[in-house]
């Protein structure tokens, strides 16, 4: 199977990546145990490795609710009319400070 950068993706990760319904349909229907997948890690690109990563915190996090990604889209439409109008990490950093440390 190549992968995402032209580098065969074991075949332990088809399910991981793209789902159990699309690794089923690739032929892919094993398990691997905790221990077995430790081992094959280094054999993943750092690409891989990284969106393996990425993959994994995804699925500790909740999704938005449509309330909340509505917000996020406005509030992006918003900067995107005025750019200027953002504030630098620093500066945020400080006012939060200033406003949360005795």
């Amino acid at each position: 199977m190549v992968g995402l950068w032209s580098v065969p993706t074991p075949a332990f990760l088809l399910p991981f990546l793209f789902g159990a319904d699309t690794a089923a349909l690739l032929g892919y229907s094993d398990t691997m145990s905790f221990s077995e997948v430790l081992a094959e890690l280094p054999a993943l690109s750092v690409a891989e490795r990284q969106l393996l990563v990425r993959r994994a915190l995804d699925l500790d996090e909740p999704a938005l609710s449509a309330e909340d990604e509505a917000l996020v889209e406005q509030r992006l439409a918003e900067h995107q009319r005025n750019p200027e109008s953002a504030v630098p990490l620093d500066d945020m950093k400080a006012r939060l400070r200033g406003r949360f440390t005795p």
